[in-house]
């Protein structure tokens, strides 16, 4: 039976302490016990349903990661404070001195800025390579190796993973393959196609509206378990905890993902396929010209489409710059870095949300000084929108009236 994540959300029930339809914010840092061996046995770990800390876990906080785990199909979830305490927590959770991660060679910023020049400090390294080559993956393997890390789709080239594929590999090398799903909640289920450990950002699409950061980490009990751990856990050692009111609030938005996941993959492919009829340089999954559109479409929930994120590109930076400056002049969005929002969002990714990649490995890998990626918005008439983007191509001379 296939699996339907949005089933998995709309069947969670939760009651407030009042019989509330949301549960109760449990708006405490700290946890009373009405005797002190429980206190130890919360510290070692051995008293279900007890609280010790909100630094380790809160009811708010798990209510929301059991939402996501049952989204992912995972045994659990612990969610962070943002999507780069969920990554940085899992690299050093599974991470030693004189360990090896093999990652994709496109990746968001900040993950390639923790990989390239902060893990070497403590004499973790990684290899950079192209993750839809399956032989330049394998080749990448040392007897150090511990990971292989990915996006299902990569930002902000749009690259796809074959999930699957490197599932195999991962297990043939006894790697742990953990994939960073946020460009692509509902739409890819990572885990079900063989993820071990599947990262959100919970910023982006899955909480919707902007006015958060977040990051959560599905994988295993045991896993989950390890980086909760009071003596040696990443996530409670870190301290990138979630405030439960974001978490609360991150809650509601998860129920209406699936509506909005629709409409941004709708819109998407609409203005793609508007845009490469158009002439423009047009990258996105949905397109039969995308060199994995057919992977994607192998491992998609076919229910929510390929995603909201688009790129184009124009020639140069210049005229990105005044297109996207134009743009927003028109009300067609924001010039600004993320993605999800109900409006749509544009950057440079070159000189924005990918500038800690060095200018040659930028063009090495096809990151242009004149794309744009674009998140498409939750615009009711997108045909309306593609309109005024295509006048405001036209008035600054990058399409032919």
């Amino acid at each position: 039976m296939a699996f339907k994540p949005a089933n998995e959300i709309q069947d969670l029930q939760y009651f407030g302490e009042f019989g509330g339809v949301n549960p109760s914010i449990s708006d405490s840092s700290t946890y009373t016990f009405l005797s002190a061996k429980t206190m130890f046995d919360t510290f070692e770990g051995n008293a279900d349903g007890c609280y010790l800390y909100s630094r380790h876990s809160s009811p708010s906080n798990l209510y929301l990661g059991e939402a996501l785990a049952a989204m992912e199909g995972t045994e659990t979830a612990t969610v962070t404070a943002s999507g780069m305490g969920a990554i940085t927590a899992v690299m050093m959770q599974l991470c030693a001195a004189g360990d090896h991660i093999v990652s994709s060679r496109t990746i968001y910023g900040g993950t390639y800025a923790f990989l390239k020049n902060f893990t070497p400090k403590f004499h973790v390294n990684a290899s950079f390579v192209d993750i839809t080559k399956i032989d330049l993956v394998e080749s990448a393997i040392t007897k150090n190796t511990k990971i292989l890390y990915c996006e299902s789709v990569s930002n902000p080239l749009l690259e796809v993973a074959d999930i699957k594929a490197l599932s195999k590999l991962a297990k043939k090398h006894n790697l742990t393959l953990v994939v960073d799903n946020t460009f692509s909640p509902l739409s890819i289920s990572a885990a079900k196609l063989g993820a071990d450990i599947v990262i959100h950002s919970l910023t982006k699409f899955i909480n919707g509206s902007s006015d958060t950061v977040g990051g959560v980490i599905c994988g295993s009990q045991e896993f989950i378990n390890n980086l909760r751990n009071v003596n040696d856990g990443a996530c409670m050692l870190f301290g990138a905890t979630m405030d439960s009111l974001r978490a609360a609030s991150i809650l509601k938005n998860l129920r209406t993902l699936h509506i909005r996941i629709k409409q941004h993959s709708y819109n998407a492919a609409f203005l793609a396929n508007k845009f490469k009829a158009d002439g423009l340089k047009t990258v996105y999954p949905g397109l039969e010209s995308h060199t994995s559109h057919n992977t994607f479409k192998a491992m998609m929930n076919t229910d929510y489409g390929f995603g909201g994120m688009l790129t184009i590109d124009v020639g140069s930076l210049d005229k990105a710059n005044a297109l996207m400056e134009l743009m927003q002049e028109r009300n067609l969005g924001y010039l600004a870095v993320s993605l999800g929002f109900y409006k749509t969002l544009f950057s440079a990714p070159g000189s924005s949300t990918s500038s800690e990649i060095p200018e040659e490995e930028q063009k090495e890998m096809g990151l242009s000084d004149g794309l744009i990626r674009f998140s498409i918005g939750l615009d009711n008439d997108i045909e309306r929108t593609y309109e005024t983007m295509r006048d405001c191509m036209t008035e600054l001379g990058i399409l032919k009236p």
